[in-house]
């Protein structure tokens, strides 16, 4: 449903909110990458490790538990990208909080990487930079009022 309460006083994004939207699912994206690339890909794979540690069978369902986590995690973030682009300014705070997070957690990966191909670590915190470069145009000065022309909702 679309009307005045679901859009912005001038019925157009900012291009901050915009580009915050595309580099989220630039992130996504990349995330479900990383992940497939990470279980059956590079070596050496997580399903070759946890085939070799705990037999194919415990292995490909470890596997299928990590997938749909993975599945769950990436559908719920869309979600509150979705309501970040809407103007909800809570959705804005969650999305910021998960950029710092993950650019940590990016900066301890990468540091703690020392096995697999040269370019795999970079490759694999690429999502993580992704997630907090998407948290800038957030909170520019000129996205700041996509989050204050909000109607409050009881």
């Amino acid at each position: 449903m679309t009307g005045a309460a679901g859009s912005s006083t001038t019925g157009v994004r900012p291009k901050e909110i915009e580009a915050a939207w595309l580099l989220t699912l630039a992130a996504v994206v990349g995330q479900a990458v990383v992940w497939v690339l990470g279980a059956f890909v590079v070596d050496p794979t997580g399903l070759d490790d946890m085939t070799s540690v705990s037999g194919a069978d415990a292995a490909a369902r470890q596997l299928a538990l990590s997938g749909g986590v993975l599945t769950v995690v990436l559908a719920g973030w869309l979600a509150v990208a979705v309501k970040m682009r809407a103007g909800r300014a809570w959705a804005r705070a969650v999305l910021g909080v998960a950029g710092a997070l993950c650019l940590v957690a990016a900066a301890t990966d990468f540091s703690m990487s020392g096995t697999g191909p040269a370019d795999w670590p970079l490759l694999a915190c690429l999502p993580d930079l992704l997630t907090a470069a998407a948290v800038v145009p957030m909170f520019l000065p000129a996205a700041r009022t996509h989050f204050q022309a909000r109607p409050r909702r009881a």
